[in-house]
């Protein structure tokens, strides 16, 4: 569901015809890959050591897992666009986009980051948190060496593209403009042949 609506927005994004909304839309689709590899990395992690992808099997694992949570966490709350993470900025720049073209649609986009962050939550409180029930889980190991240098890599570079976007943004800027430009050279275009 994470990944529909990430490229829902990177739809949005290209269809506004706005420099905010194709650089925000370019920026989700990188934190989007960032982020979705992560958490299918830590889905990977659990599977690993109960062979269950069922949300039913876990519950309580933050308590013997405290760094496999704590990078979960961060996954979970870029893939929710949380301000400081990756997500936050290719999300708002397409809103930012999309207020410019369609108020109407940009209020619906808006609403569907709700129900994402919803889902999230509710996914990351069965999964972490609550009472450690059953007992083949109190035998869990936390994170080992190899998958916490590449789950804090990936942590570290969700966080830095979070608060240093212009590395990013700078790059793609003038594609996005000559993108933009052509664009227009071609409607302008093909409407004067209508006429």
């Amino acid at each position: 569901y994470s990944s529909v609506a990430h490229m829902g927005f990177v739809t949005l994004g290209i269809f506004t015809f706005t420099p905010q909304g194709i650089e925000g839309s370019i920026f989700q689709m990188i934190s989007h890959g960032l982020i979705s590899a992560a958490l299918f990395l830590c889905v990977g992690v659990l599977y690993d050591r109960v062979h269950s992808r069922l949300i039913s099997s876990y519950g309580g694992i933050a308590s013997i897992l405290p760094k496999y949570s704590l990078v979960f966490a961060v996954f979970m709350l870029g893939a929710l666009g949380l301000p400081g993470t990756s997500g936050f900025i290719g999300e708002i720049l397409v809103l930012l986009g999309a207020f410019q073209k369609n108020f109407l649609v940009a209020i619906l986009a808006s609403a569907g980051i709700i129900l994402g962050a919803a889902y999230m939550l509710w996914l990351f409180k069965r999964v972490v948190f609550g009472k450690l029930e059953k007992n083949e889980l109190k035998e869990l190991k936390d994170l080992n060496m190899l998958e916490g240098i590449v789950l804090f890599l990936l942590v570290a570079l969700v966080l830095f593209f979070g608060f240093y976007p212009n590395l990013i943004l700078d790059t793609i800027h003038i594609s996005v403009e000559e993108l933009i430009r052509n664009y227009e050279q071609a409607i302008s275009f093909n409407l004067s042949l209508i006429k």
